[in-house]
């Protein structure tokens, strides 16, 4: 298939893409998180922290949360999560997670407004409307929030968790942006992975949630799992369509059961293949765009006048560990087990345990188990990537008045790297622009990965013995 017409925004070639697409990241940052060391502790986290604060001017703050417990188990699924229906659980970790609140919110009172807030997981609604009240009252103790019109607060939910009435108490206790978990309406398919979700059950939350004036409902489909077909697949897009989402994200499954042992439920023998996954694909962004879902790039898909669609055509796109962003240079703090920050030129990542996560916490530190200290070369890169999954081209005039360089000379090798792509018709490059095509743009990690000084690079050596395999997923 080669389709491409005036409102198509990618070139669908499926013998370039099964040519070329092979296991690379996902670059929700750079360098990415394999890269990280245990050398990086709390006191570097500190460092980076004083240099903010000598840096001049504060810009906006973004809070993650993480949330890591869920009832139940969906075969699918590679988060870090905790399934368990023991309650007092989530209340042990809720103690040390006010904790970490609080430690975060003296170190950076006074420096930033937040003005974005998104709670992940597992499940957040797994929490009880009384927990979640005062997890959100703990937040606004200790950090200063923007108003709820200028502020972005989202929260990912499990349709099955929630009631009507709970969507009308989220929005009550501040949040003004839903993202629900679907993957697939088929039966037959929800039955395969373990996650039965009647389709009136997902609508009823999505009326809820547009009665009580959330500004931004988001669904998050999966293509490749276990029974899909053309067919199946085809109902369930229409089905979406009409449910009318503000943001759709849609996920190759990356069925990899050697390191996430749920997967290992699901027989092979069901997962369509892979020419059938690439006919999947073709369908769902023509189905999209043809109903007037703008292409964001990577997964992701918006209406024309969301947020996501406007801050692409203004250039003020931005990429980090929660996906496609409209909050560009905002430092990120993420509180909760396992959960990865990016503040000044570092990313740090906490603890991954619950155990050695209430350890620190005890101990009256932060608990940051390693990370990583960018230099130069790295931000250079970071930001041309930046610009490449946000933005599909790179301003060569503009990059060189911001960093001391020169193009041609610095990235010499990753030019002569290009010229296959550009062979392949998937970039552009005339000496002032590095543009992405739309064929290339459906493989835009490929692109970015030419500038990744890291791939091929054997791991940090106290790395190897303690971290998975890599688990990087097929580029498409």
């Amino acid at each position: 298939m080669n389709t491409i017409t005036p409102d198509f925004p990618v070139q669908f070639d499926a013998s370039t893409i099964e040519r070329l697409s092979t296991s690379g990241p996902r670059y929700t940052s750079y360098p990415t998180a394999d890269r990280f060391t245990a050398d990086f502790r709390y006191g570097d986290f500190l460092e980076a922290l004083a240099a903010i604060k000598m840096s001049g001017p504060r810009g906006p703050l973004s809070l993650y949360v993480h949330i890591p417990f869920c009832e139940s188990i969906c075969y699918y699924c590679g988060c870090n999560k905790i399934i368990t229906r023991d309650r007092s659980k989530a209340a042990v970790y809720l103690s040390y997670l006010k904790q970490e609140i609080e430690m975060q919110g003296k170190l950076f009172s006074g420096m930033h407004q937040v003005d974005q807030l998104h709670f992940g997981g597992g499940t957040p609604t797994y929490l009880s409307d009384r927990q979640m009240d005062e997890l959100m009252a703990h937040l606004r103790r200790h950090f200063a929030f923007a108003p709820d019109h200028a502020g972005e607060y989202s929260i990912e939910i499990d349709p099955r968790t929630v009631s009507p009435e709970r969507v009308h108490t989220l929005r009550k206790q501040g949040f003004n942006r839903l993202s629900l978990g679907v993957q697939d309406f088929d039966p037959d398919v929800q039955q395969a992975v373990n996650r039965i979700q009647p389709e009136q059950e997902t609508l009823a939350v999505m009326q809820a949630a547009r009665g009580a004036g959330f500004r931004s409902i988001s669904i998050d489909l999966i293509y490749g799992l276990p029974k899909q077909t053309l067919d199946s697949m085809k109902q369930t897009m229409a089905k979406v369509i009409a449910a009318s989402p503000d943001r759709i994200s849609l996920y190759n499954y990356a069925h990899m059961p050697h390191l996430f042992k749920p997967q290992r439920r699901i027989s092979e023998d069901d997962l369509p293949s892979p020419n059938t996954k690439l006919d999947m694909l073709a369908l769902c962004i023509a189905l999209l765009t043809q109903a007037g879902y703008v292409y964001i790039g990577m997964d992701h898909f918006a209406k024309p006048d969301d947020d996501l669609a406007v801050a692409q055509r203004q250039g003020r796109l931005h990429r980090n560990f929660q996906g496609y962003s409209t909050h560009a240079d905002a430092d990120l703090v993420a509180l909760g087990v396992s959960a990865i920050s990016s503040v000044g030129n570092t990313y740090s990542q906490n603890e991954k345990t619950l155990d050695a996560y209430y350890e620190q916490l005890e101990l009256g530190r932060l608990p940051v188990a390693r990370g990583f200290r960018l230099n130069a070369d790295d931000l250079l890169r970071r930001h041309i990537i930046q610009q490449l999954m946000c933005n599909f081209e790179l301003a060569v005039a503009s990059l060189e008045q911001a960093y001391p360089i020169r193009f041609n000379q610095y990235f010499a090798k990753e030019l002569a790297e290009l010229k296959a792509l550009e062979d392949d018709g998937l970039v552009s490059y005339d000496g002032a622009w590095l543009s992405v095509t739309l064929k290339g743009r459906l493989l835009i990690r490929n692109i970015c990965m030419v500038f990744d000084r890291y791939l091929g690079m054997p791991r940090p050596a106290q790395e190897t013995a303690s971290v998975q395999p890599l688990r990087f997923s097929k580029t498409i």
